[in-house]
């Protein structure tokens, strides 16, 4: 499922240069993320880069845009900065591989 910003967010910004899909932009109120472009870091890192620099945890889970990390994976893949994931993920870049 693709992250959102919930209305907590400070416009702080920080979470914006950490995107590595560039799904993050300044709204009219708060930073909000895109979710055509959003692969929850998948493929990136093994979490949300903007949920981890985020100060106020309001970088969450968007109940309304679940996807598999298959298709978060092929999301990914068609940046041309996805060229180099490899296939298949490492456990360092996918939290859904990770043993609780």
């Amino acid at each position: 499922m693709a992250t959102m910003i919930t209305d907590e967010c400070i416009s702080c910004g920080v979470c914006e240069p950490e995107c590595p899909n560039e799904a993050i932009s300044e709204g009219e109120d708060i930073f909000v993320i895109d979710p055509n472009l959003c692969t929850e870091c998948v493929g990136f890192h093994d979490e949300e880069q903007c949920a981890v620099v985020c100060p106020v945890d309001c970088c969450v889970a968007d109940p309304n845009n679940e996807e598999t990390e298959d298709k978060l994976l092929g999301r990914a893949k068609t940046f041309p900065h996805g060229a180099n994931i490899p296939d298949p993920l490492t456990p360092d870049l996918s939290r859904f591989q990770k043993s609780e």
